[in-house]
């Protein structure tokens, strides 16, 4: 490892960190000459792989041209191409783009303009966003307090705006202690009640990631969720937003998450497979309907950032989209995806493999103590670190879940979200890799029964 550079602000302190000196395809490559297999395409965001060179090619061209405008004074052509393109990989009636920096900026974006509709249209006393446990949207104070990611959101509870959450479609820990497809569909219906407890006429919307991100890595609800959610929102007048920053763009092997359940939100949030990483961007993409009424209202959305429609990171946007178009790379996704959720499947026969699930590349392996209970590892014992600090030592670049899908507090998981380019052999080099540091680490921890 490297040491630390005294000048950082680092997230971990307690951390030191090899120093990347250049990424390629699938592979980073630390000053030292070691190759590491990106296993998470950075943590989601690597979509196309590293160092594609028609996109470097995009990034001179429009530094030759413009870098910045403020949005506020003009508009420019990769704004105008990229948002096009969005609109055209979109479901039906979402036609209109706000184009930011982040996923957190994204969040923001939908949690206002949601507001300001229901001003618009004449509902004011609408303003509160129901959001689920066992999730995440972002670190922004509107962000995390719609994120149900309790380890991130302690610390600043006093910070936070007053925003209820629903029980997860999680159906490997259903928390009503039902089994699919005889629970009529208990996790769905908790948003209505929710809505009637809370009361309708203080509810703005609805939000959730399509498949579960880091924090219960690839839990997928079963097909007739988002219909019920759909039909609730529509009941009480809520906006149903959906957080594709992970899933959008072909991670889930469909253009965006939701379409595998054939529904149309009021409101799309997404980020980084909109650039592979390699800008800052992000986009809300909203309904018609939302558009028409500030149309036929003031005119005037109240937000905005510096970086609204950055000229570099829109033409880098667009190319990656092009990129991924002319590869193939969504299908890709859909059918490398499905045959690495196969053979991840084997793992189950470890002892410590409790569920493996996913769709396209956005996949997890959940970690349990006992297998006919469930039951999680303590805490202190940090399966999920060890197992990925033995992958790194390996040359596999994995992430940990968060800790708390159980129960605020315990559960370990991995994300595999590699990028789409992956080849079958580097799949079966990862697989072996997992598999080898989870049966080192049972066997230093002595849970191998």
């Amino acid at each position: 490892m490297e040491s630390k550079n005294e000048y950082i602000f680092y997230r971990n302190m307690r951390k030191s960190y090899p120093l990347m000196e250049r990424a390629e395809g699938v592979y980073i490559f630390d000053s030292k000459g070691r190759r590491y297999i990106d296993g998470v395409g950075g943590i989601g965001v690597v979509n196309i792989g590293h160092r594609v060179k028609e996109i470097r090619e995009a990034m001179v061209e429009q530094a030759k041209k413009v870098c910045f405008i403020y949005n506020g004074q003009f508009i420019t052509e990769p704004a105008i191409n990229l948002a096009k393109k969005i609109i055209e990989l979109a479901p039906p009636g979402l036609s209109k783009v706000f184009l930011v920096s982040g996923g957190s900026e994204a969040v923001e974006t939908a949690l206002k303009m949601a507001r300001q509709y229901h001003v618009e249209t004449g509902y004011p006393s609408k303003w509160r966003v129901i959001a689920r446990w066992t999730s995440y949207h972002g670190n922004t104070i509107g962000a995390l307090s719609m994120s149900g990611r309790p380890s991130w959101r302690n610390k600043f509870v006093p910070l936070l705006l007053n925003f209820p959450h629903i029980s997860p479609p999680y159906c490997y820990r259903c928390p009503f202690g039902k089994e699919y497809p005889s629970c009529g569909f208990e996790c769905a219906y908790d948003l209505e009640r929710t809505i009637k407890k809370e009361g309708a006429d203080s509810i703005s919307a609805f939000i959730a990631e399509p498949i579960i991100g880091t924090t219960a890595p690839g839990v997928t609800p079963p097909p007739e969720y988002y219909k019920i959610i759909r039909e609730i929102c529509d009941k009480h007048n809520v906006l149903m937003i959906v957080d594709e920053v992970i899933t959008g763009f072909g991670r889930t092997g469909k253009n965006f998450g939701i379409n595998h359940w054939d529904t149309t939100p009021d409101i799309i949030v997404t980020g980084k497979g909109i650039s592979s990483g390699y800008a800052p961007l992000a986009a809300v993409i909203a309904h018609q309907r939302i558009y028409d009424a500030f149309v036929k209202g003031s005119g005037i959305f109240t937000h905005g950032y510096t970086y609204v429609e950055h000229p570099l990171s829109c033409a880098i946007g667009l190319a990656v989209q092009q990129y991924m178009e002319k590869n193939n790379l969504v299908e890709r996704s859909a059918r490398i995806g499905s045959l690495m959720l196969k053979k991840l499947s084997r793992l189950s026969e470890l002892p410590i493999v409790g569920d493996v699930r996913g769709k396209g590349l956005l996949l997890g392996v959940e970690l349990v103590k006992d297998k006919e209970r469930k039951s999680p590892f303590e805490r202190e014992l940090q399966v999920q670190e060890k197992i990925v600090e033995r992958c790194f030592e390996k040359g596999l670049v994995l992430v940990p879940g968060i800790p708390g899908n159980v129960d605020g507090t315990l559960g370990d998981q991995i994300q595999i979200t590699p990028p789409y380019i992956i080849t079958e052999e580097v799949v079966d080099k990862s697989i072996d890799i997992l598999k080898d540091s989870i049966i080192e680490v049972q066997k230093d921890l002595k849970l191998d029964g």
